[in-house]
């Protein structure tokens, strides 16, 4: 089935592969890959099972983030040719918290064509199915140590859109505490082994996320709901808002208070203008 009528174009192809049922890869991925010169594989053992089922018969090497940079040079040099190399990851979409960017950085400073072949992704898949904000982050696998995570926790608080992040089951269980610390009053969906047999999808809030059974088997992919709106009462405001608004009073017009509080806290502006009023009649 020919599926693009305009000859390849030599250059590098970023070539989706399925991030776990076969039926995932696309006409238009299984034909790059016949035609390309050569393709570049995170891990050819598991590159091979792919191309195996579709008959995929050409030439492959390995490239992964140990040796990206010491086969840079020899990549580069083919493209220069006018040769098609594909690259692939192990599952998904290359170059998304995989090998590859290294490449990509270079063939465009060489001014090599570079083509995306669309296809899986576990970020794109998750965010999908979650019926959160599709205003979203995503932050590849977060860090090892403590401080680093809490961190980045920390910063990814303050976003008001969808958090994306991969972890391990195991490593879940762990920051759960770290969690609650930064995102207790918000939604999660946690989706393990997307679109293999065992896949599974746990929706919870992350202040119940300590009572939620989940297998430790397998990735997982996490998705952090938007900042929910607080529901504010119109008749008064919180002893820290108008602390805040005491001391604005006194430099800013009413107009730009307004502005700035209802900004950082989503509040209702009729209730701060009424407060502001209140604060300049008593003056």
């Amino acid at each position: 089935m020919n599926v693009n009528n305009n000859k390849f174009k030599p250059g590098l192809y970023c070539v989706a592969t399925p991030i776990g049922n076969m039926g995932d890869i696309t006409f238009r991925a299984i034909e790059t890959l016949k035609n390309s010169d050569l393709i570049l594989c995170e891990d050819t053992r598991v590159s091979k099972k792919i191309f195996q089922k579709f008959e995929i018969n050409k030439k492959i090497i390995s490239y992964h983030k140990f040796n990206e940079s010491k086969n840079l040079d020899k990549i580069i040099g083919l493209l220069k040719e006018k040769k098609i190399v594909s690259l692939v990851s192990d599952a998904g979409t290359p170059t998304v918290s995989d090998p590859g960017r290294v490449l990509v950085k270079e063939c465009a400073k060489n001014g090599i064509n570079v083509f995306p072949i669309p296809g899986a992704s576990a970020v794109s898949s998750a965010i999908s199915i979650s019926g959160f904000s599709d205003n979203y982050y995503f932050c590849g696998f977060i860090p090892e140590k403590d401080s680093q995570i809490k961190k980045l926790f920390k910063d990814l608080s303050l976003i008001h859109g969808s958090i994306i992040f991969f972890i391990s089951p195991n490593k879940l269980t762990k920051r759960i505490n770290d969690l609650k610390e930064f995102f207790l009053n918000r939604d999660l969906l946690i989706c393990r082994e997307i679109s293999k047999y065992h896949e599974e999808y746990i929706r919870t809030s992350v202040a119940n996320l300590s009572n939620i059974n989940y297998s430790r088997k397998g990735e997982i992919t996490v998705v952090i709901s938007e900042i929910k709106k607080e529901n504010l009462s119109f008749k008064e405001l919180k002893e820290s808002d108008k602390k805040k608004i005491n001391k604005l009073i006194k430099s800013m017009s009413i107009k730009d208070i307004v502005k700035k509080i209802s900004e950082d806290r989503e509040i209702p502006k009729k209730l701060i203008y009424s407060y502001c009023l209140e604060l300049k009649n008593e003056n």
